[in-house]
């Protein structure tokens, strides 16, 4: 199979947007403006992603009719300068010595509600609270949480050569030994995978056999897995900076009555899910579609996580699949869709796709096999 070029790079004029449009939103929302700390936010903004991220104050503010600012320590300016949407920003830079909170606080409505990125240190907001007495701050997940929620053509694009490369590795997994072999083996194999189809960066891999696989978040340990085994495989990482994460169950071995029937109850119970995308339905309506199946099956304890996450820049964010979540879907929005039943001491499954919101339903990005594998 050819391989796809990689997209082409964002542009400062997709950042200009990106920042005009979160500025803007953040005043729709009663809000002086946003402050952005090193992270995800100032990824998605700006392009620019520290080297490190230190003590050192680095923030952007944006605010309705205000050009944005990127404030930076002047020993991390050049790199700043080279960031993709440096172009559509204005750089202020402060030297050691000096008080960057004071340099920062001109730039800010001195009696302002402003929006937060949920990482920011700590001591950086005191110390604006300290310069500003009058400020107050509110986490940009609670204020802004569909920021990133909704994904343009280029965003897409990486999602989707994210999940076909998640996809690629997952049809090489299969075909490994398993019996035998510890589980932190396996998920080395799983990320030497992700790797080899281009991620740049592996965030998880989750190896969860016989009776750790009823521990949704098990990843891997020095388990031997054994035949007659259940094992719930779930990756994913960065691929052109956007996240892959897929979730698939094997068995070593043919299953039995009990093991294939369960499979098959979270396999509908997914699909299920995934005939509910469509916009307008809120996000409590996918996971109710898929909770409903399994608990109709009598497994409904056994359902103890919310049925989605949002996935963009990071592999975990906004929106969520969850019941009270009642926020309508539109199209753009990327999520994945994992049901799963985790039975103490035996076994657990999980199936999961990243699913998109189209103009009149749902597509999915990853497209591998959703039937139960059998592994030696």
């Amino acid at each position: 199979m050819p391989t796809k070029p990689a997209p082409a790079p964002f542009t400062a004029d997709d950042y200009r947007a990106r920042m005009a449009r979160a500025a803007q939103s953040a005043a729709d929302a009663g809000l002086a403006g946003v402050l952005v700390a090193p992270g995800p936010d100032l990824v998605y903004l700006t392009g620019y992603q520290p080297t490190a991220i230190t003590e050192r104050l680095t923030v952007l503010v944006l605010a309705a009719g205000q050009d944005p600012v990127l404030v930076v320590p002047t020993l991390e300016a050049p790199d700043a300068e080279h960031a993709a949407g440096a172009a559509a920003l204005t750089l202020r830079d402060w030297t050691d010595g000096k008080d960057p909170y004071a340099v920062t606080a001109p730039l800010l409505d001195v009696d302002g509600r402003f929006g937060v990125s949920d990482n920011a240190w700590a001591m950086h907001l005191l110390g604006l609270q300290k310069e500003l007495p009058g400020t107050s701050y509110v986490a940009l997940t609670e204020a802004l949480p569909m920021l990133r929620a909704v994904k343009d053509e280029h965003e897409l694009a990486r999602l989707e050569a994210a999940g076909a490369a998640a996809d690629e590795a997952y049809g090489e997994i299969v075909k490994v030994r398993f019996a035998g072999r510890k589980e932190t083996e396996v998920a080395a194999d799983l990320a030497a995978l992700l790797m080899k189809y281009g991620h740049s960066q592996v965030d998880f891999t989750v190896v969860g056999s016989g009776p750790n696989g009823a521990n949704p978040h098990h990843e891997a340990g020095d388990r031997t897995i054994g035949q007659g085994d259940m094992v719930v495989l779930d990756f994913g990482g960065l691929k052109h900076g956007y996240g892959s994460d897929t979730t698939r169950t094997v068995h070593v071995g043919e299953p039995d009555v009990a093991e294939q029937r369960v499979h098959d109850v979270v396999r509908e119970a997914q699909q299920a899910g995934f005939e509910a995308v469509r916009p307008g339905a809120a996000c409590q309506d996918v996971d109710r579609a898929a909770r409903a199946v399994i608990a109709d099956a009598g497994y409904g304890e056994y359902f103890i996580h919310r049925t989605g996450h949002g996935i963009g820049v990071t592999t975990h964010e906004p929106p969520y699949m969850i019941e009270g979540e009642d926020r309508p879907l539109v199209p753009g929005m990327c999520f994945s869709i994992e049901p799963g039943i985790y039975l103490p001491g035996r076994f657990g499954v999980r199936i999961e796709d990243i699913v998109t919101v189209t103009d009149d339903g749902g597509r999915r990005l990853n497209n591998t096999d959703r039937a139960m594998a059998i592994v030696e």
